[in-house]
């Protein structure tokens, strides 16, 4: 059950990355924590949209809301960021031994060849 959950907070990770407006709100979070109205007087669409950004970001982990009195303040969570980009170093590192693991094969059936043939291959090579 924990790699469903996982995948899930993935899932919502790289859905709230996909957005260009998300990507800036993260960006201007990541300097300090703001209001609500501060971050979406930062952007030219309406505060209701801003507002839905917001929660997919709260959604993800990634952004959390204090109330203080009728203020809403909005920090950045990096946690998310970490394990998503743990997750990214695992898919390169799988990647890499598979394409290095077809790189030796092709460099031995190469080797293989060149000794077999040592002629032909020379010939081919010169014309």
């Amino acid at each position: 059950m924990r790699y469903k959950d996982s995948s899930a907070d993935l899932d919502r990770t790289l859905m709230a990355l996909a957005d260009p407006i998300r990507r800036r709100i993260l960006q201007r979070l990541a300097t300090s924590e703001a209001r609500v109205t501060d971050v979406a007087g930062e952007f030219s669409i309406s505060l209701n949209s801003v507002s839905k950004h917001i929660r997919l970001l709260e959604r993800a982990k990634l952004v959390d809301r204090k109330v203080v009195g009728r203020e809403h303040i909005l920090r950045f969570r990096p946690e998310p960021l970490s394990e998503a980009q743990q997750w990214i170093a695992r898919q390169q590192a799988f990647w890499a031994s598979r394409l290095q693991a077809i790189d030796d094969l092709l460099t031995a059936e190469d080797a293989s060849n060149e000794s077999t043939n040592p002629k032909e291959h020379r010939h081919g090579k010169d014309h």
